[in-house]
């Protein structure tokens, strides 16, 4: 009697894979190629692995399939107008499968992407490109609603101030008491010389 069969899948073995590989590279052990990359005099040389640049780089799969033969224990590939930081962030991407990049570095790390025919940073640095296009528009978006209705409130109270002034100026006029009488007759004979200047009545707080 055939048994059923079963799957028997790992979750955490690509990444302890990338991982391991990673380490090794960063060792040096095991490594087969050395990259050297130079740009406007700056050079630098990386030691990696054929097997993981050409799982993950049509660029050098082509490099490596169709050259004739070893110099030596490890193979030597030049890349030039490529800078040096760019190819290092490279390298830890196609190890890693993430890399931490500034911002106004995505468009080059695109650029070295396609150079190298890495499919999987072309697209990763696509949609955040995407994302940082979205963010913007969103910033804008909101920029522009928060003034247009700071406009609207401006106008407004305006509006406001000047009825509410029309209003004080005519509760005035009819609460403020008539000035006092300046004729002698009219003023209270209290005793006061009429040099004295008449009190005048308190003033409304």
């Amino acid at each position: 009697m055939e048994s059923n069969a079963v799957l028997l899948e790992s979750k955490s073995s690509p990444i302890n894979l990338l991982n391991e590989m990673h380490q090794l590279r960063l060792l040096g052990h095991l490594c087969d190629v050395t990259v050297s990359v130079e740009y406007q005099g700056v050079r630098a040389e990386f030691v990696a692995h054929k097997a993981v640049l050409a799982a993950t780089s049509k660029f050098f799969k082509e490099v490596f399939l169709n050259e004739k033969g070893m110099d030596g224990p490890r193979t030597n590939v030049f890349l030039n107008e490529v800078q040096v930081a760019d190819f290092a962030s490279f390298l830890e991407f196609v190890y890693t499968a993430k890399v931490e990049v500034e911002e106004d570095r995505v468009q080059r790390m695109l650029e070295i992407a396609e150079k190298l025919k890495c499919l999987d940073l072309s697209e990763t640095c696509f949609q955040l490109k995407k994302q940082m296009l979205e963010s913007v528009l969103l910033e804008l978006q909101n920029f522009s609603e928060s003034q247009n209705s700071e406009e609207e409130s401006a106008t407004q109270p305006s509006i406001l101030l000047e009825s509410k002034a029309a209003a004080v100026a005519e509760a005035d006029q009819t609460d403020c008491p008539l000035d006092p009488p300046d004729s002698p007759a009219d003023r209270p004979s209290n005793g006061v010389s009429p040099e004295m200047p008449a009190t005048k009545p308190k003033e409304k707080m």
